[in-house]
């Protein structure tokens, strides 16, 4: 029984650990910024262009 308890407790900090590392481990400064002029939304990319 008590070795299923630590198991599971070592499953669940694993679990935590990879929740940190994907959420709180990054750039130091956050996201880089967007360059002026590049539009990503959908509504930029699928419409027409008028020369």
């Amino acid at each position: 029984m008590g070795l299923i308890l630590l198991e599971a407790l070592a499953a669940g900090v694993v679990f935590i650990l990879i929740i940190w590392w994907t959420m709180f481990s990054g750039r130091k400064r956050g996201e880089l910024p967007d360059e002026p002029g590049t539009d990503d939304t959908p509504a930029s990319r699928d419409a027409p262009r008028r020369d």
